[in-house]
């Protein structure tokens, strides 16, 4: 579990957090580099989930990189669907990752929402529902890794 007290915001208790796949993990259906060591380390601390639309059809390589098996959402309402997959698991306890349009609401309903700056771009509405803006994977992963630098940048 993550666990750190966030001045002004309230102690943060996040036991799952919930990655989009193409532009936040992978580019071009490509996993980034860094991405397989830093989850595996993440993952001594919650329960890693990965959403997915596949939109290059290069899921199941993924999936076999990093030992894990995505979610994948259904062409059409694939904001809501990842939010509500989100809400099942349980949104106060949860931190969530991404940076497409159809991950606004995901950000929007986690306890943090992370949208990364990536190779593809960051959509305005994720930005906007978003609690913390990183330039990229390897930094919200490093920030997961380290929690106390939340304090820094959530704080009010």
């Amino acid at each position: 579990m993550i666990n750190v007290e966030i001045p002004g915001e309230g102690e943060l208790k996040i036991e799952h957090v919930v990655f989009d796949v193409n532009g936040t993990l992978a580019v071009d259906g490509i996993l980034l580099p860094e991405v397989f060591s830093l989850l595996k380390v993440l993952s001594e601390k919650v329960k890693i989930h990965l959403l997915t639309a596949d939109t290059h059809g290069k899921q199941s390589e993924i999936d076999q990189q990093l030992g894990m098996t995505a979610i994948r959402v259904k062409e059409g309402c694939e904001a809501e669907q990842k939010a509500a997959y989100l809400v099942k698991l349980g949104a106060e306890h949860s931190a969530a990752v991404g940076q497409g349009a159809n991950d606004s609401l995901l950000l929007k309903e986690a306890r943090i929402g992370i949208c990364i700056l990536s190779e593809e771009g960051a959509a305005l509405e994720t930005l906007l529902q978003a609690d913390l803006v990183v330039p990229d994977i390897v930094s919200a992963l490093t920030i997961l890794n380290h929690p106390a630098r939340l304090v820094a940048s959530l704080r009010k």
